[in-house]
């Protein structure tokens, strides 16, 4: 299997890349937030891959960090979600929104979402709450993201009467700008000036 591809980007859409090893492209399907990070053509470029092999083809699936890796690869292992929607789950919410989604075991959120409707929802929250809240997901790249911490943070931003994109979105950037080990108080406080 092949586990990452790095190298030159010869092309950029919001679907896909193609990057250039050693003179063999290498065509990845990635989520948007993936897109977002990439660097201009003909720059380098390392992504985190998933190789899936089907009758007809080999495709990969792309990412920019191992917690989008770690994350597509639980939603496809849930009865009736392949990589196509798993994608589109990524490219709807950051990793932050829908790990607090499906902590939260909140539906309507994850409705939201390309492709997601209410049965989907409620599978994703069953089968996915506990392995987000375990300790121990450090290893497989999702435990920073789990973080009660960022889960309390949305919450109380919510309450406040922010938007849950706007509350997603300042709480995932103050935890990355507070010191590791930050407590809810400084990590709210960070997201507040941000407002």
């Amino acid at each position: 299997m092949i586990a990452s591809v790095n190298g030159r980007l010869i092309f950029k859409s919001p679907e896909s890349v193609v990057v250039d090893c050693g003179g063999v492209g290498y065509e990845v399907f990635i989520p948007l937030s993936t897109y977002y990070k990439l660097p201009d053509k003909d720059g380098q470029v390392l992504l985190k891959t998933l190789t899936f092999i089907k009758d007809d083809s080999i495709q990969l699936y792309g990412f920019f960090t191992q917690e989008e890796k770690s994350l597509f690869t639980l939603l496809i292992s849930i009865s009736g979600i392949g990589p196509r929607l798993a994608r589109n789950i990524l490219s709807g919410t950051t990793v932050d929104g829908l790990i607090a989604a499906v902590v939260k075991g909140d539906a309507a959120a994850l409705c939201a979402l390309p492709g997601v409707g209410r049965k989907t929802a409620e599978r994703v929250i069953l089968e996915l709450k506990d392995k987000l809240k375990e300790p121990g997901r450090k290893e497989k790249g999702v435990a920073e993201a789990v973080s009660p911490v960022i889960v309390d943070v949305i919450s109380a931003l919510k309450n406040l009467g922010y938007r849950e994109k706007e509350a997603e979105l300042a709480a995932e950037k103050a935890r990355k700008e507070c010191p590791h080990g930050a407590g809810v108080e400084e990590v709210i406080k960070r997201a507040l000036r941000m407002f």
